[in-house]
């Protein structure tokens, strides 16, 4: 019977046993009133479908590990990807295998070089050190040409020389591309103190060419036939005519443009020789197109005197020229044996407030007259051109 009532019982009910065996009562509690969920029931190697029951609000919810000082969570289990190679690089910079320091050369001059070619090492000292970074400054190249124009109103005050001796300096430490440009209306002497070429040509006969010049098709060997190669100091002077009146070499303002023109596609650096006149249109179009200027002066006080009026002259001009002026150099050559050291100091002064630099020459018998050579000097005088070279590089 009892078997009966356990077939008969409805479905969704859960039958319970009561009492002893021999005495059982069968009863039975609805399913939804059962304090337990019915087992689940799947087959093997299918996802579970329990269904997840929320706990109850009133217990707690487990502590992390991190709370519990179990330490931080295994990374094993964490679901972040691990940083590529790539990205590990990117976070922290590899120190390069090469050396970035430029190392210093040895000491060559003095006793300090003395003992370096007895296989010490000893580095230059104070001295050695600044003429070094003065040709390091020369020996720049910049992008795109530099022009720098030499003045001074008043003749016989060093401009030429001045022209010569930067223009060697630059092309001896630089390398080629340094031209040396007579821009004088008034028997410019450029050409008489340098070497000359295989021929006698000038700007004037350089002029009518200018056009073929700038042209697709012209060559840099083609400037042969006009300027004359300095075989000692690697650089190029561009001669005037000086034999010729003064009227029959003046130029036009846009002659000026196109000879720089030609001279600034072939050359990195052209360094003019100027004439007297400050209202002369070569010599204002000469200005218009310089980087830089650079004041010659000998220690006499006109000529001083003539160097300082064009400077003043220069800042009321226009924005353009004062700013030349104010970044002006200043070169004053001894140019009298008799000079004093305090005759040179006294021009040296007075101009520390009208330019960013000034450089005094000493007296050289080898820049007096004839055909200059920067080898030809002394090494004392080689020394303050290199200096007075630095100071207008370090302007460019």
């Amino acid at each position: 019977m009892s078997g009966d009532t356990e077939a008969a019982k409805p479905a969704g009910e859960l039958p319970i046993r009561v009492g002893g065996d021999d005495h059982a009562v069968i009863s039975s509690v609805p399913l939804a009133e059962s304090p337990l969920p019915p087992a689940p029931t799947q087959p093997r190697g299918e996802a579970s479908s329990i269904p997840q029951y929320r706990r109850s609000s009133s217990l707690p919810e487990p502590a992390d590990a991190e709370t519990l000082g179990a330490g931080p969570a295994d990374s094993s289990v964490s679901d972040a990807m691990p940083p590529s190679r790539r990205e590990r690089r990117e976070a922290r910079e590899r120190q390069s295998f090469l050396q970035t320091d430029r190392p210093e050369e040895p000491a060559r001059h003095g006793a300090r070089g003395a003992l370096n070619k007895l296989g010490f090492k000893v580095s230059p000292n104070a001295t050695e050190q600044s003429e070094r970074d003065d040709e390091t400054a020369v020996s720049r190249h910049w992008p795109g040409p530099r022009t720098i124009a030499v003045v001074n109103g008043k003749g016989g005050a060093g401009k030429t020389p001045t022209t010569i001796l930067l223009s060697a300096v630059f092309a001896r430490y630089g390398g080629a591309g340094v031209l040396a440009w007579d821009n004088n209306q008034t028997r410019g002497t450029l050409g008489w103190r340098t070497e000359a070429g295989a021929h006698d040509r000038t700007l004037l006969e350089m002029l009518p060419e200018t056009e073929r010049l700038l042209g697709t098709g012209a060559q840099s060997a083609d400037l042969a036939h006009f300027v004359h190669h300095q075989p000692r100091e690697k650089y190029d002077v561009l001669r005037s005519k000086p034999i010729r009146l003064a009227h029959e070499n003046r130029l036009h303002p846009q002659d000026v443009d196109a000879i720089h023109a030609v001279a600034a596609k072939f050359y990195r650096l052209i360094i003019i020789d100027s004439g007297n006149d400050e209202s002369d249109p070569m010599w204002l179009r000469m200005i218009d197109q310089a980087d830089q200027i650079v004041v010659a002066t000998t220690t006499r006080d006109d000529h001083a005197e003539a160097g300082a009026l064009l400077l003043e002259a220069l800042e009321d001009r226009d924005e353009r020229s004062a700013r030349l002026a104010e970044q002006s150099i200043v070169v004053v050559s001894q140019a009298d044996p008799k000079a004093t050291a305090a005759d040179v100091d006294h021009i040296v002064n007075g101009y520390q407030e009208l330019a960013r630099e000034v450089v005094s020459i000493p007296f050289d018998h080898e820049m007096v007259d004839g055909h200059l050579h920067y080898g030809s000097l002394a090494k004392r005088t080689q020394r303050a051109w290199l200096s007075a070279a630095a100071a207008v590089a370090r302007g460019l």
